[in-house]
């Protein structure tokens, strides 16, 4: 029986049950009652789509993911803060995306001179993507410094799989991959929560000698939540994902935060200076940490009622206005410019002791290398090779976007590169293309309440980490938990809202 998801795509399902519908009805009833979900367009909720039971993973290769990644963190951090290299390495790219020309100049702005001081203190909160690649082992696929998001479901992901072994415990083991296989602990919402509330507590702590002004003195009369340090989420407009934005808030405010929300449109208005340099909210007051879960596409900085002569210019410059107050924030232009693929290709070429230039040791260097897959620029003689020589199927070509659809894949590249103008070159890179281990038993994917067998299920692994004024931010080095997302073999887009994917969990094979 053929079905079609809110995107139209094809989805097959099996006539019958492959387990009795009462297991997974509860188990969506129990993702929905969690937090778990996706927003409608009329307000409604649906949950995530879910496997049944975790993928395997060998106890080896997460060890060393566990190792590298907080280096790989430690590496992007330094990076994002040596700002003439930045500069210099990214230019060419800015002038062919239109997109990262425009964050290059307002790093430019933020950083030019000393009369212009980026105040703000750099909270770097980076998820880093994996594929276990058959061959290889597991190599990045891409960092994720903006709008890294979905720890709190990730962490969901692993209670709900231990929801069903507890509950139907020959069921989980019937389709758990291997029957030796131990959870992976994860513990993402936890501590990315904890390592934001430290880093928001720091910066209210910081003023707590200052003197303060007759309007933020009527303001804490006001307001009795103004003694609390103050946690802000920058959203998009009539965002879709917002339980997972929500499953952190709730975290947060567990630990004695006040979280607000807002749009760049609505903090156009409504920032201003306090004493000491202090980031200020109309009818909040102060502001302790700004999280983006927006900011990396145009569209965001989009406000067409507001007549402008250059597009996103205005809403553009309250990411400068941020930068320039005493605020932790996440992520920092500079943070989302180290994070950009070009910046993966070029640490990807470099060799170790290169590395080591941004405080890392040889060892160190080493390890990241280790972990870093082969990437190619665009260019008239690397074109003439991928035609005449390249095998198409070993290879991706990307774009600097975030997010799906930004990848073209196989016999469709050498069609884009013949599209591609020369001043569009450095927009664009080849990445080796991973081939992951493909899940040895067939799973069941939960989807809209339906189930569906996946015979070729592959993993995409995230590891979170964080990192405030240059220091890790959890007892793990940084290393903060994780999200799993997996997908048919065949699929190229594994997105959860846009793609195939569904939610997973990580157990541990000693072989």
């Amino acid at each position: 029986m053929m079905h079609h998801d809110t995107l139209g795509n094809p989805m097959t399902y099996h006539s019958s049950p492959l387990i009795d519908p009462q297991i997974t009805d509860e188990a969506l009833e129990w993702a929905i009652m969690h937090g778990v979900a996706i927003k409608n367009p009329d307000g409604s909720a649906r949950h995530c789509p879910f496997s049944i039971a975790p993928m395997s993973l060998k106890r080896s290769v997460y060890q060393h993911l566990l190792k590298v990644t907080p280096l790989l963190t430690k590496l992007i951090d330094a990076v994002s803060e040596d700002h003439a290299f930045l500069r210099t390495a990214l230019g060419q790219m800015g002038q062919a995306d239109p997109f990262f020309g425009r964050l290059l100049q307002m790093h430019a702005r933020i950083h030019q001179d000393e009369q212009h001081i980026a105040r703000r203190q750099p909270l770097l909160i980076m998820r880093t993507d994996y594929m276990d690649d058959r061959q290889q082992g597991a190599k990045v696929i891409e960092f994720n410094g903006i709008a890294a998001g979905m720890g709190p479901f990730g962490q969901r992901a692993t209670e709900l799989h231990a929801f069903m072994q507890r509950q139907w415990p020959s069921t989980y083991q019937q389709w758990l991959e291997s029957s030796n296989a131990a959870p992976a602990e994860n513990q993402a919402l936890t501590e990315l929560a904890q390592a934001i509330a430290t880093t928001a507590k720091t910066i209210h702590d910081s003023y707590q000698d200052k003197p303060r002004c007759q309007n933020q003195k009527h303001q804490q009369n006001q307001n009795q939540n103004q003694a609390k340090p103050t946690f802000l989420m920058v959203v998009q407009k009539n965002e879709d994902n917002v339980y997972d934005q929500h499953l952190l808030e709730v975290a947060l405010q567990a630990q004695g935060i006040r979280t607000v929300r807002r749009t760049f449109q609505q903090l156009a208005s409504q920032l201003y200076t306090g004493d000491g340099h202090r980031l200020m909210l109309k009818n909040v007051g102060h502001i302790d940490v700004v999280y983006l879960r927006a900011g990396y596409q145009f569209s965001d900085y989009c406000a067409p009622e507001l007549m402008e002569p250059e597009c996103c210019a205005t809403l553009s410059q309250i990411r400068i206005f941020i930068e320039q107050h005493h605020v932790a924030v996440n992520a920092t232009v500079s943070q989302q410019l180290a994070t950009s693929k070009t910046m993966q290709m070029l640490l990807s070429q470099m060799t170790p002791e290169a590395l080591t230039h941004w405080g890392l040791t040889l060892e160190e260097a080493r390890l990241v290398q280790s972990v870093l897959a082969q990437m190619l620029p665009i260019t008239t003689a690397q074109i003439h090779w991928f035609n005449s020589q390249a095998n198409a199927q070993d290879w991706v070509l990307k774009n600097q976007g975030e997010g799906g659809g930004h990848c073209i894949f196989g016999e469709q590249i050498s069609t884009k590169l013949a599209a591609l103008k020369p001043q569009d070159y450095d927009a664009w890179a080849l990445m080796q293309r991973l081939y992951p281990h493909e899940r040895e038993r067939p799973t069941i994917a939960v989807r809209q309440g339906e189930q569906s067998l996946i015979q070729d299920l592959v993993s995409e692994i995230g590891l979170f980490s964080v990192f405030f004024n240059g220091q890790p931010m959890t007892e793990h080095n940084g290393y903060a938990g994780y999200l799993v997302r997996s997908k048919p073999a065949k699929e190229n887009e594994g997105g959860i809202h846009s793609g195939q994917g569904i939610l997973d969990s990580i157990t541990l094979i000693d072989a």
